[in-house]
């Protein structure tokens, strides 16, 4: 990805934050000239992504970016819903028991949530995600198991069929999902292809199937399909969920947290 592309998708991250934002803050926050900035915006605004208006640039709320893009990089990403992304890493933290064997999904909200594992609980971690691993390995009284092979940067997963056959002979009492989009009848999808065989080989070694997603994910379809939804059973999510999304895990006997 070029630095052009790359500035695009911070830019789209900071405008989904604040919703509206001076040309002059997106100059300083990117830290280039306003006139970048506004032939930037023009070119989201010739693919109804932004609206311009008085020096002030709008994200488009149900845009064509929120419905096709699939070019996802795991550090842009941590950018946006960040304060929703933590609240429900530490409500799930405290699911985990003493004892448990977990595998923790590749995504940003499954990093936060590794981030508030306690230790003393001597839990046995698998995942094959670099920054999860990187943060488990510093905890004390945690036994992990790393599923390595083919690093894709994009996302910090590592992939391989060796991995896969490990997670295969692993029994976890805890699976916790990630997702970029959850849709009713399309279920759950991811932005690439090659998370889905392990992404289905962990759920299916897992007792219970926990998903942690921020409730923009929720309406999204993403390109990757690996699961439909009635096969999870917990959802942990926030505040910003819809009444009608709320319906629509109830009515399916999911156990639904909401912090």
């Amino acid at each position: 990805m070029n630095n052009k592309n790359i500035r695009l998708n911070k830019l789209v991250a900071i405008l989904k934050d604040n919703k509206s934002i001076s040309v002059k803050e997106l100059s300083q926050i990117l830290e280039v000239s306003e006139m970048t900035i506004r032939r930037d915006l023009d070119l989201l605004k010739s693919n109804d992504i932004v609206h311009r208006s008085y020096g002030k640039a709008t994200y488009v709320e149900n845009s064509a970016h929120d419905a096709s893009n699939d070019d996802y990089e795991l550090h842009y990403e941590q950018n946006i819903m960040n304060s929703e992304k933590d609240k429900i890493g530490k409500y799930a933290a405290g699911l985990i028991e003493a004892g448990d064997v977990l595998i923790l999904d590749t995504g940003t909200t499954t990093d936060n949530l590794a981030k508030h594992i306690s230790e003393g609980l001597g839990i046995t971690v698998l995942c094959y995600n670099f920054n999860i691993l990187a943060q488990l390995i510093r905890k004390h009284d945690i036994k992990l198991i790393f599923g390595g092979g083919y690093f894709h940067p994009k996302d910090q997963i590592f992939e391989s069929p060796q991995g896969i056959n490990l997670i295969e002979n692993i029994r976890a009492t805890k699976m916790f999902v990630s997702t970029s989009g959850i849709h009713q009848k399309l279920g759950l999808t991811c932005s690439q292809t090659y998370e889905v065989l392990t992404k289905r080989t962990a759920l299916q070694s897992a007792q219970t199937k926990i998903l942690v997603a921020d409730s923009s994910k929720f309406g999204k379809v993403r390109t990757a399909y690996f699961a439909q939804l009635n096969e999870i059973d917990e959802i942990i999510t926030d505040s910003g969920l819809s009444a009608e999304w709320k319906d629509i895990i109830i009515s399916m006997n999911i156990n639904l947290h909401i912090v």
